[in-house]
């Protein structure tokens, strides 16, 4: 079977290769492995809750409707970090095609967490497509607002955690000449090194990154992974290094910052209004691609 339903979880199997696979955590609609070759892509916790009682330290969490803590909107500034959707258990609405594996889940009010969806009371269907091809992992969400009456606004963001080797030989690169914000220094500018290396605490969010650029994590000049996106205009770029990895409980090892880099496709810069009755979509594409040098 391609695709196997667990109760908690749901594991997508290519039907052309049995050791490319990929399993989605109902809570969060998480996907928290993604294998290809029978070797593990993305990064895992070793102290990763996977029984519900927290968002999962890894993989793959879904940001929405909030990213990071707001302080300024009315509703949003009541949610926690990074909002409601990676604290809710979706429903599996099953599987949509065999050939590739795909499947949906689902989010609305009916089924989210009910303690935040008093802070956030707006009607909302979350859409979430994933679909395991033999050499990709693709990740579509669509957001849609069923009221008749009521606006909403906010933000999507794919947390998207990938394994490394060795942090210390990782670049990430084809974001040179792009403005982004450092939220450790709280200052904008433009990014004028031509790669991204990785030694210290890196927290940045890429603003207005073109879709043709293919944001590529490159290990010792071999690109090990490759991120497209589409209508998420902005890439996260996270490392907790030393310190917050220390203070983060369910982050294990210690130093397993050092096998991980967070690409985060999403619309963060700024806050997404949707009008009643109105519908978005957007996609992130894991892949593996030739290197490609993109300037601006």
């Amino acid at each position: 079977m391609s695709v196997q339903d667990l109760g908690d979880k749901v594991i997508l199997t290519h039907p052309d290769d049995k050791s490319s696979t990929a399993t989605i955590l109902k809570y969060g609609a998480t996907v928290f492995s993604w294998k290809l070759n029978g070797t593990e892509q993305l990064w895992l916790s070793d102290a990763a809750k996977l029984d519900g009682s927290r968002p999962v330290r890894g993989g793959i969490p879904l940001v929405f409707p909030v990213f990071g803590k707001n302080t300024t909107d009315e509703h949003l500034s009541k949610l926690p970090q990074h909002g409601l959707a990676r604290n809710s258990t979706w429903e599996f609405l099953g599987q949509t095609k065999s050939d590739p594996p795909t499947v949906q889940f689902a989010l609305s009010p009916d089924n989210a967490n009910k303690e935040l969806t008093k802070l956030w009371p707006f009607d909302f269907v979350l859409l979430l497509t994933v679909q395991l091809g033999r050499d990709y992992l693709k990740t579509d969400i669509e957001v849609q607002n069923p009221s008749t009456t009521r606006e909403f606004k906010f933000n999507w963001l794919f947390h998207t955690y990938l394994k490394i080797e060795d942090i210390e030989g990782t670049l990430v690169s084809n974001l040179v000449g792009v403005k982004l914000y450092d939220q450790l220094l709280k200052q904008s500018y433009i990014d004028k090194h031509p790669v991204i290396t990785i030694s210290d605490e890196t927290d940045c969010i890429y603003q207005n990154v073109d879709e043709n650029r293919l944001i590529q994590v490159v290990d010792r000049g071999q690109p090990v992974h490759t991120v497209k996106r589409h209508n998420l205009p902005d890439t996260v770029v996270w490392n907790p290094w030393t310190e917050k990895a220390g203070g983060m409980a369910d982050f294990e090892p210690k130093d397993g910052f050092l096998q991980m880099v967070c690409i985060e496709p999403g619309h963060v810069h700024d806050l997404i209004t949707l009008a009643p009755g109105q519908s978005w979509s957007a996609y992130q594409l894991l892949y593996k691609e030739q290197l490609k040098y993109q300037a601006i």
